[in-house]
């Protein structure tokens, strides 16, 4: 009889470890899956920081832009004074009236590069503005490519008059600089 009850103990004892084992193993997969639901709740948190952060700096360059504009603006218009070119007559924005009174005028005249780089060359604030406005408008690029995770707008504003402005004064500046001995 001991024996049959050493038996039945040990099989129970068997059963409870054999349960147990089960239990440990269930519950160590879903301990598993909390931690990785976990990480995975983690990342989403830094990625929606980060996309926040980005939003904010984006947000803060939006609200500054009229500043920005303003500030390129002063810079452009004593750069078209020199080159005798007028702002186009529509309802956009100054800066963007300006920039495309430039631009349209390169388009039919391309003297106007010789003229800038004359000017850039004969009038010390003329290059001077020229230079400003190239920073500045390369400052704001830079921050739109880094606060920007679609790059949507600063593509916009690079392929769009802003950097089409910016390759046309690039080039005059790099002209004028370049020859020392054309005047």
């Amino acid at each position: 009889m001991d024996f049959t009850i050493i038996s039945i103990c040990f099989g129970i004892l068997g059963f409870v470890c054999v349960i147990t084992m089960i239990m440990v193993i269930i519950a160590n997969r879903h301990i598993e899956a909390l931690e990785k639901n976990n990480s995975y709740i983690q990342d989403m948190i830094i990625k929606m920081q980060n996309t926040l952060k980005n939003k904010s700096a984006t947000n803060a360059v939006a609200e500054h832009a009229e500043m920005i504009y303003q500030d390129l603006l002063q810079n452009l218009i004593p750069i078209l004074a020199a080159l005798d070119i007028m702002p186009r007559n529509t309802s956009e924005h100054p800066l963007w009236r300006t920039l495309g009174g430039l631009l349209d005028e390169y388009a039919k005249n391309p003297f106007v590069m010789e003229k800038l780089r004359r000017a850039i060359k004969l009038d010390s604030n003329v290059k001077r503005n020229v230079s400003n406005y190239m920073s500045r408008a390369e400052n704001l690029l830079e921050n739109l490519n880094a606060t920007e995770p679609d790059g949507i707008l600063a593509t916009t504003f690079l392929n769009g008059l802003l950097g089409q402005s910016l390759t046309f004064f690039t080039q005059g500046y790099q002209l004028a600089t370049a020859d020392t001995d054309i005047k």
